[in-house]
C-alpha cells in the first residue's frame, strides 16, 4: 500500500511589493491521456525571466524552482517486524491529503538556492514539504527524519512518485530555461499544479504556476467509471469473465 500529504502556505511574505521580475511560462503538453499501452511521458516546461525597463540587469544570475503535485490521496505506510521468525505489521501512520505525485525540479541543489528558513515556509524540497500524518487524534507534519515519513517518501520515489533534480532546469539564456517533468507510468490521473518560483541572491523575487491534466481514455476510462458508477455488476461481470476464462483453458488443456 502506499501513501502521502500536502498543505499550502501563503507567498506574498517573500516577494517584494513591487516585483521588477516576473515569469511567463508555457507547458508542452497540459492534458496528458493515458491509455493501455501508456509508458510514461517526460513533459517541458519553458519560461523566461521578464524584467521592468527600468531594472537593473542581474549579474549573479537567477534561480528556477518548479514544484508539481498531484491530486491529493490518503495513504498508508506500515512497519513490519519479525515475530516468532514471522514478518508481521506492527504498527501503521496514515499520510492525510498528500500529493500522489511530486516532483521538485531545480537548476542546482535547493539547498544552494536559498537558505534553510526560506525552503521550510515555501515547502522547496521533499524534506521541507509538509506531509500531514494522523497521529493518534492529531494531524501534523513531523521532522524530516521521522521514520514513517522517511520510508514513505523511499517509496514514493522508488515507484517514480516522489522526485527532486538539482539538475532537470536548464538556462538556456540568463533569461530563458526548460525544465523536464518526468511523469512515470503508474502516475495518478486527476488535475495537477506546476508551481514556478524565481530566486536571486537568495530571496523568491516572482512566482507564477500553471496546471495540466492527466485522464483516461479509450477503454481503460470505461472500465473505470464503469468500477465505480456499477459496482455491483462490474464486480458479478469480473467474476463471471474468471470463471469463463477458467472453463475453456480447462477444456483446451483437458488431458484425456
Amino acid at each position: 500500500m502506499r501513501w502521502a500529504a500536502t498543505t499550502l502556505v501563503a507567498l506574498a511574505c517573500c516577494a517584494p511589493a513591487a516585483a521588477q521580475e516576473r515569469l511567463v511560462i508555457s507547458l508542452s503538453n497540459q492534458r496528458v491521456a493515458i491509455t493501455s499501452n501508456f509508458a510514461g511521458e517526460h513533459l517541458v516546461l519553458f519560461g523566461t525571466v521578464k524584467r521592468d525597463a527600468e531594472a537593473p540587469h542581474n549579474n549573479r544570475g537567477y534561480d528556477i524552482v518548479v514544484t508539481v503535485t498531484g491530486p491529493k490521496q490518503t495513504l498508508r505506510t506500515r512497519r513490519k517486524t519479525r515475530v516468532l521468525g514471522v514478518w508481521v505489521n506492527v504498527d501503521s501512520r496514515d499520510f492525510v491529503s498528500v500529493p500522489g505525485y511530486l516532483a521538485v525540479l531545480s537548476n542546482r541543489p535547493v539547498t544552494e538556492i536559498a537558505s534553510r528558513e526560506i525552503l521550510r515556509r515555501l515547502q522547496i524540497g521533499l524534506d521541507n514539504f509538509i506531509l500531514r500524518q494522523h497521529i493518534g487524534p492529531d494531524f501534523a507534519d513531523t521532522v524530516p527524519d521521522d521514520p514513517f515519513r522517511v520510508a514513505f517518501v523511499r517509496l514514493e520515489n522508488e515507484h517514480g512518485l516522489y522526485a527532486q533534480d538539482a539538475d532537470a532546469v536548464t538556462f538556456l539564456t540568463p533569461d530563458v530555461f526548460r525544465a523536464s517533468i518526468p511523469l512515470p507510468s503508474n502516475v495518478p490521473t486527476g488535475d495537477y499544479n506546476v508551481d514556478v518560483k524565481l530566486f536571486a541572491d537568495g530571496k523568491m523575487i516572482a512566482h507564477t504556476n500553471t496546471g495540466l491534466d492527466i485522464i483516461k481514455v479509450g477503454f481503460e476510462q470505461y472500465v473505470a467509471d464503469a468500477a465505480r458508477d456499477y459496482g455491483l455488476l462490474y464486480g458479478l461481470a469480473t467474476m463471471l469473465m474468471a470463471l469463463t476464462t477458467g472453463w475453456i483453458a480447462s477444456v483446451l488443456f483437458r488431458r484425456d
